[in-house]
Parts: C-alpha cells; sequence; structure tokens
C-alpha cells in the first residue's frame, strides 16, 4: 500500500473527501515528525509507539578498500506496534 492507496482507503472509511483525507494524512504525519523532532514520544494507544534512538559514532569498513571510515552519531525513528495491532496482524 502506497500513500495514494492509503489515502483512497481513509476516504472510504470516514466518508471523506480525497482532499480532506489528504489533509489529514499529512496534518498526522507532520504532527508526529514535529513531535520527534522535539524528542518527544508518540503513543497511539492500540496502534503503538513512536520514538527516537540515538545511536553513537562508529567506525566501519569501506567494502571496497577496506579502508577504516567514521560513521556519525545519528537519530533514528523508532516503532513498537501495541498489543491490538499485534493483534490484528496475527489473525
Amino acid at each position: 500500500m502506497n500513500k495514494n492507496d492509503l489515502i483512497s482507503a481513509i476516504a472510504d472509511m470516514a466518508g471523506l473527501t480525497r482532499a480532506d483525507a489528504t489533509k489529514a494524512l499529512d496534518a498526522m504525519t507532520d504532527s508526529i515528525a514535529a513531535a520527534l523532532k522535539k524528542g518527544d514520544e508518540v503513543r497511539l494507544v492500540g496502534f503503538g509507539t513512536f520514538s527516537v534512538a540515538t545511536r553513537k559514532a562508529t567506525t566501519g569498513r569501506n567494502p571496497r578498500t577496506g579502508a577504516a571510515i567514521k560513521i556519525d552519531a545519528s537519530k533514528q525513528v523508532r516503532f513498537r506496534g501495541g498489543q491490538a495491532l499485534k493483534d490484528a496482524v496475527n489473525k
């Protein structure tokens, strides 16, 4: 399922126009991104939790030359599915 498929599904299930469903989806994703950028955790009860984890800097190897390279520290988005989502997937 891609974004257009998701917008169509939201529009059908909620009885919205595609334009309204697009605005709703964009507002949701923008709100989640803004909260994560501030360092907050986003919990959607029954669906899951979005959070940010920090990866520390490490040393890796260039597979072509074997030379050591520095991999900078970064922040990664994590998602942990809620119990209701896990149950829905496993039925």
